[in-house]
């Protein structure tokens, strides 16, 4: 018996794919709550989407680096009368530079986000997940097949999005609830400004918009697909590792990244 009104809970929902994926969810007629540190950026879509006719969504300011985020989500959704219908793990970002010489705590943040929180997220609703037949989104990256050097925990918190969702997909199958794994490539959003990028950086071949991702999410997620990974080429890139020794392909990340960024790599 449903204990609230059903709704699609989406993290990082203030720019880039989580705002694209609040539009896209809109669209087909789903109500929202959405989820970010800044609360005018979220005033600003909420607004956006209520002018479009469909019900204004919640809004919850939170930063996901501090703990209990997860658990503070869940108490106002309740509070609100509130339940998720779907799970978008979207929240997440990248540091660029040896994990040596990056801040230690800042690296252990991008870990709460990128793995932390989506894990608690992930399993705080299992049972209205089931009960309406929905489902989840988890935001990993074409990122999460490959080893990073220049940006190795962020790569390793990807690794880690797409190990567990793809377990949880096979445990959560038997109660009707979808598991999707969004595996993008490089998307121009603010994520290349947070994590040291170029602000130009936004490679044509593998890159997107993030309303074409949001739409194969979607699209992915209704579907029942387990991995979604828009673009051609992004999918030939998530084959790599299974042909190459893990060897050559470190060695060609990081010779890549050098390039790219000029930072000095390991031989």
């Amino acid at each position: 018996m449903a204990s609230g009104r059903p709704i699609v809970l989406i993290t990082g929902a203030s720019a880039g794919i989580g705002r694209a994926l609040a539009q896209e969810f809109a669209v087909h007629g789903h109500e929202l709550a959405l989820v970010a540190r800044r609360g005018d950026a979220l005033a600003a879509l909420a607004d956006e989407i209520a002018s479009g006719g469909r019900p204004r969504p919640a809004l919850i300011v939170s930063d996901l680096t501090v703990a209990g985020a997860g658990e503070r989500i869940a108490a106002e959704l309740s509070a609100r009368g509130l339940e998720p219908a779907y799970v978008v793990n979207n929240a997440g970002f990248g540091l660029l530079g040896p994990a040596a010489e990056l801040d230690r705590r800042d690296q252990l943040a991008m870990i709460d986000v990128n793995v932390r929180v989506l894990v608690e997220l992930s399993l705080a609703f299992i049972d209205a997940l089931a009960r309406y037949r929905g489902g989840i989104i988890n935001v990993a990256s074409v990122a999460g097949f490959l080893p990073g050097p220049g940006m190795a925990v962020y790569y390793a918190s990807k690794a880690f999005v797409i190990s567990f969702s793809e377990a949880l997909a096979r445990e959560l199958a038997p109660r009707g609830v979808r598991v999707t794994i969004l595996c993008p490539g490089p998307v121009p959003t603010e994520f290349q400004v947070r994590a040291g990028l170029p602000r130009d950086y936004s490679p044509k071949l593998i890159g997107n918009s993030a309303q074409v991702v949001a739409r194969a999410a979607y699209a992915g997620l209704m579907q029942g697909r387990t991995f979604v990974v828009p673009g051609a080429l992004n999918r030939v890139i998530t084959m790599l590792p299974r042909f190459l020794p893990r060897r050559v392909v470190a060695r060609a990340m990081a010779f890549a990244q050098q390039r790219r960024f000029g930072r000095p790599a390991a031989p």
